[in-house]
């Protein structure tokens, strides 16, 4: 084996060992990038210098004893993570030269675990988008068919996991853009519960949506970055003071007695790929097959999701984004003449038709007159669609939906087509617009070879409940040992 092609969990045992040193992994994965980042397009900023510093730091601290489970293990990060000194672009020409000052929270607890950083991956501008095709700079393309989208916004993470680019990623999650392109890719990917990861240094699109978290080869890869990103930060206010357990810990419990939940109103729905629903219906009948029950749920709301949450979002995301105005940082255009006129021509010029389009959405919603009839009323139906889960969660212990209506579609199929675009989140708005977690994971192919995922979706701070009931499934199937042929 390749050391590119080691999960993290058996990285860590190599380095304990002292077989092998953080800096030949790290110098691996890095020829690794050279030799297919051409194909896949999944990087925005490459860090290399950095990042055999690091790993040297790593192999001094290994040297003296001190080798956590991250420590030496090269990871890539979602270009809307701020890293100090590292360029965080959002994939925006607005932002394209802005370095920040800071580390995000989530980077400063990497670095505390001895974690490398091989670079910044690619993205729907500002995370606005499902098929990462709204980038302001570069196309990323699906590892495992390159005229196929990888899914977003973080596209670059799912697809330099899936690639061996790094031996996982840390990406953000609005409406799914964990999920989603984790299924497309073939990798797995949790969002956990919103304020279970702090938010502190993740350039927001959604205040009230956004969470961070991991996308990983395996299941136990995912807990294990988990277990270093996870806690209270009193700097974000939406941080929830929560006991953190350890994620590991529940990984081989087995799953017997445990009720799966299956929500009528997410089957047989127009547009579900005959290839999914099939991969989805033999998983369920795997994790029966291990001791858990299956009881219908319903969630009767599920139809107003899509309208809700775009409403909802770009509401957010007309309010956050207002602060790029070339005034305080990011790309100006200096040709105006005044004040207005530069405003006007830098938001037009910086800014993607995809995340113009939402702007205007939301700040039109949040206008005088609208604002009830739109933003008031989105809210008031987003608490009856959490009120559904609350329900539905007194009957199972888990939720079991499809992640995607379909696998991976054709580059530029829906590109001039927002609303059928939209539509291919129905599974993933309903855990975002609710805070709960939800966890994506390889379950099956498509009769073109292309990766089909699983999502499960859990009460609220109940990650090691997924966590359980993935890494059961995970060790009882293959799916996730298939690797793309770059």
């Amino acid at each position: 084996m390749n050391l590119y092609e080691l999960m993290i969990h058996q990285a860590h045992d190599l380095l304990q060992k002292k077989e092998v040193t953080s800096e030949e992994i790290t110098r691996a994965v890095l020829e690794r990038i050279d030799a297919v980042e051409n194909k896949v397009g999944a990087f925005l900023t490459i860090s290399a210098e950095q990042a055999i510093e690091q790993a040297r730091r790593a192999d001094d601290a290994i040297r003296k004893g001190h080798c956590g489970p991250l420590t030496g293990i090269p990871l890539g990060i979602k270009d809307l993570i701020c890293t100090k000194g590292l360029r965080t672009t959002c994939a925006s020409r607005i932002l394209e030269n802005f370095e920040p000052p800071y580390d995000a929270f989530v980077i400063r607890k990497l670095k505390a675990a001895g974690a490398v950083f091989v670079g910044k991956l690619n993205m729907d501008e500002f995370a606005m988008g499902s098929s990462t095709e709204n980038s302001g700079f570069k196309l990323t393309r699906n590892p495992w068919d390159p005229t196929r989208i990888p899914g977003g916004s973080s596209g670059g993470s799912a697809a330099a996991v899936a690639a061996d680019m790094c031996l996982a990623a840390l990406g953000s999650d609005t409406g799914g853009s964990i999920r989603q392109p984790a299924a497309h890719c073939g990798v797995v990917g949790l969002k956990p519960t919103y304020g279970r990861v702090s938010r502190y240094g993740l350039v927001a699109f959604a205040s009230s949506l956004d969470q961070i978290g991991p996308l990983a080869g395996s299941v136990a890869d995912c807990a294990l970055v988990m277990n270093a990103i996870a806690g209270y930060d009193p700097a974000d206010s939406t941080s929830v003071p929560a006991e953190v357990p350890d994620y590991t810990a529940v990984l081989g419990g087995g799953i017997k007695g445990l009720k799966v939940g299956i929500p009528r109103e997410y089957y047989g729905i127009e547009g579900l790929d005959p290839d999914v629903a099939a991969a989805v219906e033999e998983a369920t009948r795997v994790i029966e097959g291990l001791g858990a029950e299956r009881v219908a749920v319903s969630l009767p709301h599920t139809p107003y999701v899509v309208a809700v949450y775009y409403v909802i979002a770009p509401s957010e995301a007309s309010s956050n984004l207002a602060r790029f105005d070339g005034v305080k940082y990011g790309f100006r255009d200096r040709a105006p003449s005044n004040l207005i006129d530069m405003y006007r021509s830098t938001r037009s010029k910086g800014f993607g038709a995809e995340v113009q389009r939402r702007i205007i959405i939301g700040t039109y919603c949040l206008s005088a007159g609208y604002y009830e009839a739109y933003y008031g009323k989105a809210s008031q139906v987003r608490t009856l669609i959490t009120d559904d889960f609350k329900k539905a969660f007194e009957r199972c212990d888990v939720i079991l939906t499809p992640v995607t209506p379909t696998p991976a579609f054709k580059i530029g199929e829906k590109a001039d087509d927002p609303l059928t675009m939209y539509l291919s989140d129905i599974f993933t708005l309903s855990a975002n617009l609710a805070g709960i977690p939800g966890i994506s994971l390889p379950c099956g192919f498509s009769t073109d070879g292309l990766p089909i995922g699983l999502q499960l979706l859990g009460r609220h701070f109940e990650e090691e409940r997924l966590l359980q009931v993935a890494h059961g499934f995970e060790q009882s199937t293959e799916h996730h040992i298939r690797k793309p042929l770059l």
